[in-house]
């Protein structure tokens, strides 16, 4: 119930339930894959306070919410009627190829990401635990948290015939019978078998078979998955009601298993190592350099939610090799903008956004860093410039220290402890602590030394607004607050746009200038104007109002209406707003400040309504 209010607001944006084809959710956003893109109001669901940003890329409409994504996934799946046994509605497959390849990947990968990390972490806390001689890999104590940690890597075709057979539209369980065929005991035993004999020993209706140890693998799956659920559309169209429900799923595990085993498999195996090998090869040309690449960008690709496209790669280079090159050079990016959030934890002033900064340093610890960068780095750019030069160069090092993981996992702090070889601590594992150190401090330096730009606020009031600058004027009577010390993160960080807030002293907004209402949220807390001279304002009256479903507000204008400065735009019944428990400050953006020069707040302590209260440089 505490997010049903914010579940309502994004339906209303994506275009309702009927635009829904598939709805997923990684570590921070809900990934939601829409019939028609073009009916989704990405502006109007950025100016939530809910909601930390949105992006459409990759095929997929992303709502950045935050480390409680899945509370929120869970309210909109409610609200739409969505479950799991939900049929999923086909969708425009009309999207570039790269498109529909992350969309595929992350909505394979996303359902299992938090058991994902979980294993890599406690694969990695094993392998320090040996090191150090806290345990022996022959005791009992190691072997049950090993099988804890490995189970999922070890059936991973079971888990992905699940999400896999999921997101191709078929029964997962029908996909996940394949991958358990791929990983029975029966199979492992005949490739060993084949292994020691040298030759292929076992035929399918006279066919030889080439066994493969499937533990572990990702492609041959993702594959069988597809095919199966190619079948599965084939039968339920063409075979009678009464038989398609046994029939159906008889006709998919008997032609797919052999099928994968005589032609899916070996394919897919070879692709496997084409793909692993062709990596290595760029990856050894210059360890450096690649390092330095992914360490820069890697950041930028987390943002637009492509980072997904190299999860595969990863996996397939443990797969093939034992190990991966990939991992240990995302660590720096990761830790540039953690060292450039506590650059600006140890630099601001300000305790709002040093509170921000601190609890963004924590989750950016454990690998989640969309809270620092969109809350802090980002739109303070010179920060996120700085983080992602320190994550170059910590790769490069990485890079050039050749590095590498054992197990998989995402990049945190606890991948160091991946890092450590089987054979023991050696210069691989501390160049790459190096390189970690070196993005840290790095871009934790340059954000204290430059990172913070200098306060454009006005100490006292100005009564006169420049020439060169188009005035604001307060649209309500109230005590004036720096944006920054408002209470809620996506305000204060500046993310919609810059502005300041006022703390109302009574229940009246009117229009700070001449121009148009051009948005209205259905529930009157908030209200959107384009002025004559172009500045577009946001004003929302209140923190977290929109959980009131608009009861204590009332709109005197609609969505189209021109007004003048001074006329009124909405009423709000201020008592019941602080009964209710919520914050009356009413921030006041400018939506489109990066078009403009500057936004600088003239007004001084408090304000009435109808006087200058910011000055916007052209």
């Amino acid at each position: 119930m505490e997010y049903q209010a914010l579940a309502k607001e994004i339906l209303s944006h994506v275009g309702g339930k009927e635009n829904i084809t598939s709805l997923v959710h990684c570590a921070t956003r809900l990934r939601f894959k829409l019939k028609e893109m073009k009916k989704a109001d990405a502006e109007g669901l950025k100016a939530n306070p809910g909601v930390i940003m949105v992006v459409e890329s990759g095929g997929q409409f992303q709502v950045v919410i935050g480390n409680h994504v899945h509370d929120v996934w869970q309210a909109v799946r409610n609200e739409a009627g969505l479950t799991d046994d939900t049929p999923v509605a086909a969708g425009d497959d009309k999207g570039s190829l790269f498109g529909r390849m992350i969309d595929i990947i992350s909505g394979i990968f996303t359902p299992f990401i938090g058991i994902l990390a979980a294993s890599g972490i406690l694969k990695g806390l094993l392998a320090l635990a040996v090191v150090c001689g806290w345990l022996t890999t022959t005791s009992g104590t190691y072997k049950i948290w090993f099988a804890a940690s490995d189970a999922l890597f070890f059936f991973f075709p079971l888990i992905l015939g699940y999400t896999a057979g999921k997101k191709f539209g078929g029964n997962p369980f029908i996909t996940m019978a394949i991958g358990g065929a791929l990983t029975h005991p029966l199979m492992i035993s005949a490739f060993e078998a084949g292994q020691a004999s040298g030759a292929v020993s076992e035929t399918f209706l006279g066919m030889p078979v080439t066994f493969i140890n499937y533990s572990g693998s990702v492609i041959p799956i993702i594959l069988a998955a597809w095919v199966s659920c190619w079948l599965e559309k084939q039968g339920n169209r063409f075979l009678h009601a009464s038989i398609k429900n046994f029939f159906t799923p008889l006709f998919c595990i008997a032609i797919t298993v052999p099928l994968t085993f005589l032609v899916i498999g070996p394919i897919a195996t070879w692709l496997s190592q084409m793909l692993a090998h062709g990596y290595q090869a760029v990856y050894t040309l210059a360890p450096w350099l690649a390092g330095a690449a992914l360490g820069a960008l890697w950041q930028v690709c987390v943002i637009f939610g492509l980072h997904w496209g190299l999860v595969p790669l990863m996996i397939n280079n443990l797969a093939v090799f034992g190990q991966d090159t990939m991992l240990p050079v995302l660590l720096p990016a990761v830790l540039g903008q953690v060292g450039a959030t506590l650059g600006i934890f140890l630099r601001t002033r300000d305790g709002r956004q040093k509170m921000l900064a601190g609890s963004a340093i924590a989750a950016g610890i454990f690998g989640i860093t969309e809270p620092a960068v969109y809350g802090l780095t980002l739109p303070l750019r010179r920060p996120f410039i700085f983080g992602c030069v320190a994550g170059a160069m910590g790769g490069a090092i990485v890079g050039f220290s050749n590095s590498h993981v054992y197990s998989f996992g995402f990049a945190n702090v606890f991948t160091l402890a991946q890092m450590i070889p089987p054979g023991g601590v050696d210069a691989t594992l501390w160049g790459g602590i190096v390189g970690c150190v070196v993005a840290l401090v790095l871009s934790c330096v340059l954000t204290f030394v430059a990172g913070l730009p200098k306060t454009t606020v006005a100490a006292e009031p100005v009564d006169v607004v420049p020439a060169t600058a188009s005035a604001v004027l307060a649209p309500m009577n109230g005590s004036v607050l720096a944006l920054d010390q408002v209470p809620d993160t996506t305000f204060a960080s500046g993310l919609l746009g810059e502005g300041v807030a006022i703390i109302p002293a009574d229940g009246r907004v009117v229009a700070p200038f001449a121009g148009e209402v051009v948005s209205l949220f259905e529930t009157k807390h908030a209200i959107g104007l384009l002025g004559d001279n172009g500045i577009e304002v946001l004003i929302h009256v209140g923190i977290d109002t929109v959980k009131l479903d608009g009861k204590p507000f009332t709109a005197h204008v609609q969505v189209g209406d021109k007004v003048k400065a001074g006329d009124l735009l909405l009423e709000f019944d201020r008592e019941a707003i602080i009964a209710a428990g919520f914050d009356l400050a009413t921030p006041i953006i400018i939506s489109n400040s990066d078009s403009f020069g500057g936004v600088h707040t003239v007004a001084s302590r408090s304000v009435q309504a109808g006087m200058p209260l910011l000055a916007v440089a052209g």
